[in-house]
């Protein structure tokens, strides 16, 4: 049973992963930050990736290039958080949504310096984006998400109290009250044993307003 959300519980620890590029993860995080503010909730940041998720799939040309340039970011994400810790998470991945999302950047080392140097981190860290030294801890906190809620969805994926699943994917970003209201719905349908999907088609683009 999941615990309440009424303002007089104790926080209860969300874990959410998240891969930088995708544009409905990050709506997601900016959704769990304004549940952060109106429900007892407090969020454990942690790495997917897209491109493991999608390594060895047939994929149309378009998106295989996609899934190439999705390596860096993730790999960057993971020596950061093993050099200077779990908290840098979720700065570093507000800056380099920031620029893919909000600003259209790039996903080139120049955009991911940009990012490091404004939570100061070093840059240097970006020399993780061209190496596979980080890909089996990168696995490891793959794993430890999407083994919990199956492999035939994406990011995000949260977690709370032993129950996890995939999204919400919605836009724009819930905010205020609504945000909570929203959490509160999740957790309800997240809770009830044997419920496994409930989804219609998206009828518009990702909005981050």
């Amino acid at each position: 049973m999941l615990a309440s959300t009424t303002s007089h519980e104790e926080p209860v620890m969300a874990d959410f992963w998240f891969d930088p590029i995708c544009p409905w993860a990050w709506i997601a995080s900016r959704w769990m930050l304004e549940v952060e503010r109106i429900r007892p909730v407090r969020v454990r940041w942690h790495v997917m990736s897209l491109a493991y998720l999608n390594r060895d799939r047939d994929l149309p040309e378009e998106y295989q290039q996609i899934m190439q340039e999705a390596w860096g970011p993730v790999r960057v994400c993971i020596a950061a958080a093993q050099a200077h810790g779990e908290n840098v998470l979720l700065p570093l991945y507000s800056a380099i949504g920031t620029r893919f999302h909000l600003l259209g950047q790039d996903r080139s080392r120049a955009t991911i310096e940009s990012a490091l140097t404004e939570v100061g981190l070093p840059t240097s860290l970006a020399d993780a984006m061209s190496t596979t030294s980080y890909d089996e801890a990168l696995a490891a906190s793959h794993h430890q998400g999407m083994d919990q809620v199956g492999y035939e969805v994406g990011t995000p994926v949260i977690s709370v109290e032993g129950i996890a699943f995939f999204g919400p994917v919605v836009s724009p970003i819930p905010r205020g009250e609504a945000a909570g209201r929203l959490w509160d719905g999740v957790l309800a349908v997240a809770g009830t044993d044997g419920f496994f999907e409930l989804k219609r088609s998206r009828t518009r683009d990702p909005l981050f307003d």
